[in-house]
């Protein structure tokens, strides 16, 4: 089958973040390649609840820390739709254990740089690639490339140095590919969601609770994956021309400095 509708490949697209951001795209019609690291058996509740919209949706079950996943789910993109029109890098992990700086350990330093910046470094290189190539045969194409990161690419936790390090690296990744991407016409952005309500936020819901209770906020609610989902929309609609390179901020006004 040969898809003329736009497609997007989201990463960790079945769960939090990702699967508000899944719901989102659905909703405007996009087909989508979801991908994480369960069996395909895990999440075909999820792939049933989006293909309900209408569109085609499908899931590819890989590594993307590693070359061969990558790989992989780059060639299931190409089987199942053969075009790729939007790429967001949502995947990524928390440490497995919150640890002081002063403690902090080299394995899950080096897994989180894997998961959280190796992979979707280089599946956007690749990804980048292809969408060149369908520029040439078709100009009038316009991909785009959204990186979600966190926060804490500029918050400092002492106790998760190697999430705020990953994420700060993968800030500088979306400048790089903004740049060089720019004179194609593939703009690039980031998003950078603050203390959103999701499985990966459950063990420390009790300490977020009382930081919003005191006032962190100025909107005094949890983010919600929705939130998220609405302004990867408005970007790939193109609601926000002009502004390759540029990072949305969505963390109800946590690192706004005040007095």
């Amino acid at each position: 089958m040969k898809f003329t509708e736009p497609v997007a490949l989201v990463t960790g697209g079945t769960r939090g973040i990702g699967l508000g951001i899944a719901r989102s795209l659905a909703s405007e019609g996009i087909h989508l390649l979801l991908n994480g690291r369960k069996p395909a058996r895990e999440v075909a509740p999820v792939i049933e609840e989006l293909a309900e919209t209408g569109v085609e949706v499908r899931y590819q079950s890989a590594d993307l820390g590693t070359p061969k996943g990558r790989t992989r789910l780059l060639d299931a993109a190409h089987q199942f739709f053969g075009r790729l029109d939007f790429l967001i890098n949502n995947a990524g992990i928390a440490p497995a254990k919150r640890m002081d700086l002063l403690e902090a350990d080299l394995e899950s330093f080096r897994d989180l740089m894997r998961v959280n910046l190796e992979g979707p470094y280089f599946l956007t290189q690749i990804v980048a690639r292809w969408m060149l190539d369908q520029r040439r045969a078709e100009p009038r194409r316009r991909p785009a490339i959204v990186f979600i990161s966190s926060v804490s690419a500029r918050v400092a936790s002492p106790e998760r140095g190697d999430y705020c390090m990953s994420k700060a690296a993968l800030s500088m990744a979306r400048q790089l590919f903004a740049v060089r991407l720019a004179a194609d016409g593939i703009p690039v952005f980031e998003i950078q969601p603050g203390i959103i309500q999701t499985d990966m936020t459950a063990g420390v819901k009790e300490k977020y609770n009382r930081l919003i209770g005191d006032g962190i906020l100025l909107e005094p609610r949890w983010g919600e994956p929705e939130d998220v989902g609405k302004a990867v929309a408005a970007l790939l609609r193109g609601d926000l021309p002009y502004a390759t390179g540029q990072v949305l901020t969505l963390d109800g006004g946590l690192t706004l400095l005040r007095l």
